[in-house]
This record gives C-alpha cells, sequence and structure tokens, in this order.
C-alpha cells in the first residue's frame, strides 16, 4: 500500500514539474515578444544619474595655489 502510494506521489510530481517546466518556457518566450517596460521609479533614477553623469564630466576641480615651500614639500609627499 505505501509503495502504492508513493509511486503515484511521484508520478504526480514529476507531472507537475513538467507542467511547470512547459509554462515557465512559455512565459520566457512571450517576455521576449513582449518586454516589461521599465517603471516610473527605475527611469526617474536613471535620468538622475544621467544628469549626475554630465554634472561630474563638466566639473573642474579647484586649482592649489602655490605659495612657497611649504607645498612644494606637501606635493613632493603625495
Amino acid at each position: 500500500m505505501f509503495k502504492t502510494v508513493m509511486i503515484i506521489a511521484a508520478v504526480a510530481l514529476a507531472i507537475g514539474w513538467a507542467i511547470y517546466g512547459i509554462y515557465e518556457h512559455k512565459m520566457r518566450q512571450e517576455e521576449k515578444k513582449h518586454p516589461r517596460q521599465p517603471s516610473e521609479r527605475l527611469r526617474k533614477t536613471r535620468s538622475e544619474i544621467a544628469d549626475w553623469a554630465k554634472k561630474m564630466a563638466e566639473f573642474e576641480p579647484p586649482k592649489r595655489k602655490k605659495t612657497g615651500q611649504g607645498n612644494q614639500q606637501q606635493d613632493n609627499k603625495s
């Protein structure tokens, strides 16, 4: 009796996994045809990053003033 129940359960489990695999495959194929649209939050984040990158490209660091020996010694240390 126990063997029969275990065989039936194993067959049902195998059928379930097969159905799940077929479903996942179909969903992947459908998603390739119609990819998901990016969310509003993702679009906003991307535009903020693009704006930040543009600001960083335009950024010029301040120039050091050379006032004598003190700065030359500091430059040599770096």
